[in-house]
C-alpha cells in the first residue's frame, strides 16, 4: 500500500502540471511551473523558416512517396502535379513513362521516408526511465544539434474554448506561451474530437490535417511528441519544445500530414503548431527528453 501511494505521488508530480483544472487554481502562485516565456521570439532554438522548410521537405517526400493514392488532389491541379513529377527522381520517372498509372513505383514506409529524407527515423518505445510508460527513440541515422526530430499532435484550444472534460485525467495536453492548449492524447474523448474537427474541415479530397497518429500506423513518421518524456537527474534533456504557426501560403496538398486541427472551426487564424528540436547531437538508439516547462531566459 505505501509503495503503490509513493508511485501515485510520483505520477502526480510529474503530470499535475499539465492538468488543466490544477492549472487554473495555482496559475498565480506557480508561474515558473508553467512555460513562461518574456518574449515569444526567445523561445525560437532555430528559426521558423528552418521549421518551415523542414516540414516542407518531409511532407513533398511523403506526399510523392504515395503519389498514387494522390490522384484526385492531382486531377484537380495539374500544375502541382507538374511541379511534383519534376521532384522524382530518375527512375520514379522512368517508371511513369513505362506505366502511366505508377504501378512500377516503389513505395517506401513512411519511416523510411524520413530516413531517406531527414537521415533518421524516431518510433514509439517502451521507456528507459522506470515506470515511465511509452518513451520516443531515434531508431535509426544521427539527428544533428538544431532539427526538428518529432511534432506535437493534437486538437488546438483557444483561451476560453471548452476543454475541462477532455483534461480530466490527461497527461498530454500541452500549453503554450500565449495560453493556447494542445490535446495530444489519442483515446478516448480527445480522439473522438480530433476526429469529429478534422473530418468536419475536408474539402472534398483535400484533408485538412492527419488522423493517422491517433493509430499505430503513422502516416507522419515526424507525429509521436506527445509521448517524449519528461528528462530526470539522470537523463538530461537533449530536445526542447518549440512553437510554429503554420504560414497562410502552406501547400494545400500537404496539409494533410499536419497531426493538428483547430477546435473552433469558424476562428481565422494561423493553425498553431509544436516541434521538439533537437538541443545536441542525437545518436542512433537514444531515448528523447525534454522538460514540459522549460522556462526560457
Amino acid at each position: 500500500a505505501v509503495a503503490m501511494l509513493r508511485e501515485l505521488r510520483r505520477r502526480w508530480r510529474s503530470y499535475k502540471y499539465r492538468f488543466v483544472p490544477w492549472l487554473a487554481l495555482n496559475l498565480r502562485r506557480q508561474r515558473r511551473t508553467l512555460r513562461y516565456v518574456p518574449e515569444s521570439s526567445q523561445d525560437k532554438i532555430i528559426a521558423d523558416e528552418d521549421v518551415f522548410e523542414t516540414l516542407l521537405k518531409t511532407f513533398k517526400a511523403l506526399f510523392i512517396n504515395d503519389f498514387n493514392r494522390q490522384a484526385d488532389i492531382l486531377a484537380l491541379f495539374p500544375e502541382v502535379k507538374c511541379q511534383y513529377l519534376e521532384l522524382l527522381t530518375v527512375e520514379q520517372k522512368q517508371s511513369k513513362v513505362n506505366s502511366c498509372n505508377r504501378q512500377g513505383q516503389h513505395v517506401f514506409s513512411p519511416e523510411e521516408v524520413l530516413f531517406n529524407t531527414l537521415g533518421f527515423t524516431v518510433s514509439r518505445g517502451r521507456s528507459s526511465l522506470m515506470s515511465a510508460g511509452t518513451g520516443v527513440f531515434v531508431t535509426k541515422g544521427f539527428v544533428p544539434k538544431g532539427t526538428v526530430v518529432s511534432m506535437y499532435p493534437g486538437t488546438v484550444y483557444r483561451k476560453h474554448e471548452p476543454i475541462f472534460f477532455q483534461s480530466l485525467g490527461n497527461p498530454f495536453i500541452f500549453r503554450c506561451i500565449d495560453g493556447v492548449l494542445i490535446d495530444g492524447n489519442d483515446k478516448g474523448l480527445s480522439r473522438s474530437v480530433y476526429r469529429s474537427c478534422s473530418r468536419r474541415d475536408q474539402l472534398g479530397p483535400f484533408q485538412m490535417s492527419d488522423e493517422s497518429w491517433l493509430t499505430a500506423t503513422l502516416q507522419n513518421p515526424l507525429a509521436v511528441g506527445q509521448y517524449v518524456n519528461n528528462c530526470s537527474h539522470e537523463k538530461a534533456a537533449n530536445v526542447c519544445y518549440q512553437e510554429f504557426d503554420v504560414p497562410g501560403h502552406f501547400p494545400v496538398e500537404l496539409k494533410q500530414y499536419l497531426p493538428n486541427i483547430v477546435y473552433s472551426h469558424d476562428i481565422e487564424s494561423h493553425l498553431r503548431c509544436v516541434v521538439l528540436v533537437t538541443l545536441r547531437d542525437i545518436k542512433q538508439g537514444e531515448e528523447l527528453f525534454s522538460n514540459y516547462y522549460t522556462v526560457v531566459s
